[in-house]
């Protein structure tokens, strides 16, 4: 494991609307993340995070303000944060680590923004996005859903925190988030509401992307089983980015939402 240490960035003063129903690809619409000072604790007791929406990796747009911010203990309990500061382009707060082991720091599924969506062929676009629908196309009412997540180990790697929630869009790691290798494959499973997702793009961010120009390291697909792999090739800060529109549950706000997942990770 890498022993990732990133200052909080406060060189982004000026907050930019939150705008997660628009952008017509991954690199272009904003995501949320969280990112913890450290990966790999050691034995630290405890780690810095920050969070907010971006449209590059880890570059502070907007604050995360109402997120339901918590940790996921190595024993797979839930856990609370320490007090949250929201400032105009992020929000800082401190996790603590009492025991040794994996935890999951997560923002939580947020409800964001509601839009509409019309549908062309068999895909869902959101206005703004390709235009006006035409004359007749089916518009729908929707809503942002979105969840940020990362793991961090203080001593040894555990498996209880990585047990997916089972409702929305989520990521299970196969390879240990707090293992993964630059050069070498990491394999996970896409789901959605507990089941696998099939063939649904996923794009992987380089942090360092932000000042060599790559910032997409690589983009594939879910297979019919919802699993995936991807290898970084260097070393450093990556997110994982996946996006997926669909009917919402019985009784919510809106009939659709737009769900965006974000997964933070270190590469060794």
């Amino acid at each position: 494991m890498s022993n990732h240490r990133r200052p909080v960035n406060a060189l982004f003063a000026a907050a930019l609307p939150v705008l997660l129903l628009a952008g017509a690809t991954a690199a272009q619409a904003h995501m949320p993340y969280v990112l913890p000072t450290l990966f790999d604790a050691g034995k630290a007791d405890h780690v810095t995070v920050t969070s907010a929406f971006a449209e590059d990796a880890f570059v502070p747009e907007v604050a995360m303000r109402d997120a339901p911010f918590h940790l996921v203990a190595p024993d797979g309990s839930q856990a609370t944060t320490g007090p949250v500061t929201y400032l105009r382009d992020l929000s800082v707060f401190e996790a603590d680590l009492k025991t040794d082991g994996t935890y999951r720091i997560t923002t939580g599924q947020r409800a964001g923004r509601k839009g509409k969506m019309f549908r062309v062929g068999d895909a869902w676009v959101m206005r703004g996005e390709g235009g006006d629908p035409k004359p007749g196309a089916q518009e729908v009412e929707v809503q942002s859903m979105t969840l940020a997540d990362a793991y961090v180990t203080r001593g040894q790697t555990t498996q209880a925190a990585l047990k997916p929630v089972g409702t929305g869009l989520e990521i299970q790691p196969v390879t240990h988030p707090n293992a993964i290798v630059s050069g070498s494959d990491a394999s996970f499973v896409l789901l959605f509401d507990g089941k696998p997702l099939p063939a649904t793009q996923v794009t992987l961010f380089r942090s360092a992307g932000v000042h060599d120009g790559r910032k997409v390291a690589t983009e594939t697909k879910s297979d019919a089983q919802g699993r995936f792999s991807l290898k970084p090739d260097d070393a450093g800060t990556y997110l994982i980015l996946v996006r997926h529109r669909g009917a919402a549950p019985a009784g919510s706000e809106t009939p659709y939402r737009s769900y965006t997942y974000t997964l933070a990770f270190d590469a060794a």
